[in-house]
């Protein structure tokens, strides 16, 4: 058994502190975290701790010390087409992303863009992803066997599409079963993978292959859904178009056991009050994705009309149409979008949206998303005075609320300092 304790000011939240306030953040100056074995067996004051762990190695951290980032909704694949100029939601994958995703029919290919994905997710202080790949079955297999490699916790699955896509992007209901099986055959229970199935959206899985994806969720209690939803008004019109005899979109999925307590939703920008209400009954989760929302003009999520329903929400980036890796980079946006509908997101409450509100949406919120014990050790060191502007801003604060606020909304990946996997580094800053 490896024992380690870390030193620094730490800050988790260990509930939502919009329902529970000042009970839902921890916050400690002077703190000793005590790892066993990549995982955390307790966190305190170094006063009161200090006498208890004398003689284990210890490591003094600068900055502060928060849990690692939950990226709720993210696509690898997309990774090179990031800012890429013109038009909204159907036409840039037409033109964007379908011809980015067709290469990825090459292992080789696959291999180094994955590669290049964790460790972008790692400098920015991501440590959890629910991550969309492609139809191909090798696209999942590159990527759960980078992730491996660093030991790094990611839910992803092989992409569903039987019809409206172009050739070398469909798969058929048998082949998408059968590849889907196959690799959570082949990876459950592996390293800290999870598998999620993975309809890329309902215009393109047919009737048949949507049931299929029911199927495959009923078959497998330990796997979610992943897919898109009310994310723009042209999409929208489309599935109501394909689908004249179902309620809404969000019937769609329900008529096909897709929508359910494991069930993750991107967007969700224009659901009403009875959709979100019909989700929130069941435990289905929602990623709010802002950059991605602005950049390609699908609208502006209402987080507040979220919460009054009940849903759970986490943070998604969204990369390629997400316009950073960098979650506190969406957060910024997110408070923007929140000032157009009237609403001020507090910094602490943001915190929360990207680690255990993320993890909560992933499942996964009993051993990712705070720093307490039971949790894995993943956590991220954020620098306050990682840039001039930063570091003047930040100087001039009084109190934590506006210090974290300042990181929120002027910080990226120049403000991770480090990232650490179960205690072990897997990023540190270049000091250059």
């Amino acid at each position: 058994m490896t024992t380690e304790a870390f030193h620094g000011e730490l800050l988790t939240t260990l509930a939502d502190p919009q329902r529970d306030g000042e009970a839902a953040i921890r916050h400690i100056p002077s703190a000793l975290m005590v790892v066993e074995d990549g995982e955390i067996v307790e966190v305190g004051p170094r006063a009161a701790l200090g006498w208890k762990y004398d003689g284990v190695p210890t490591t003094s951290l600068p900055g502060l010390i928060v849990p690692g980032f939950v990226d709720t909704h993210i696509h690898y694949p997309q990774t090179d087409r990031i800012a890429a100029h013109g038009h909204q939601l159907l036409d840039w994958l037409d033109r964007h992303i379908f011809p980015a995703e067709l290469a990825f029919a090459n292992r080789a290919h696959a291999d180094g863009v994955a590669d290049f994905f964790l460790g972008e997710l790692l400098r920015n202080g991501t440590t959890a992803a629910l991550v969309f790949a492609t139809v191909h079955r090798q696209s999942v297999e590159a990527l759960f066997d980078a992730a491996l490699a660093r030991d790094m916790r990611i839910v992803s699955g092989k992409v569903l599409m039987d019809r409206d896509a172009p050739d070398g992007l469909r798969d058929t209901v048998a082949s998408g079963r059968e590849e889907s099986e196959a690799l959570i055959a082949r990876y459950r229970g592996r390293g800290r993978l999870g598998y999620a199935v993975t309809p890329r959206f309902a215009l393109t899985s047919t009737p048949e292959q949507l049931g299929s994806a029911g199927a495959m969720l009923a078959a497998h209690d330990d796997v979610l859904l992943h897919t898109h939803l009310s994310e723009n008004h042209g999409e929208i019109a489309a599935v109501a178009a394909c689908f004249p005899d179902h309620d809404d979109y969000l019937d769609v999925y329900a008529r096909h056991g897709l929508v359910g307590d494991r069930s993750v939703f991107a967007h969700g920008v224009h659901l009403d009050a009875g959709q979100m209400a019909r989700m929130a009954k069941v435990g289905s989760a929602i990623s709010f994705c802002p950059t991605s929302n602005l950049f390609l003009g699908s609208g502006l999520f209402d987080l507040a009309a979220a919460d009054s329903a009940g849903v759970t929400v986490g943070m998604g980036t969204d990369v390629g149409a997400g316009t950073s890796f960098s979650l506190l980079a969406t957060l910024a946006e997110a408070y923007k979008v929140g000032q157009l509908r009237g609403t001020s997101l507090d910094p602490f409450r943001a915190l929360y949206l990207a680690t255990l509100g993320g993890a909560k949406a992933l499942k996964l919120d009993r051993r990712i998303g705070a720093l307490a014990a039971g949790y894995e050790a993943d956590f991220v060191v954020l620098d306050p005075a990682a840039t001039p502007l930063l570091a003047r801003r930040t100087a001039a604060t009084t109190n934590l609320h506006d210090r974290l606020f300042a990181l929120m909304m002027l910080g990226d990946d120049r403000a991770v300092h480090s990232t650490y996997l179960r205690g072990r580094p897997a990023h540190i800053r270049d000091s250059k």
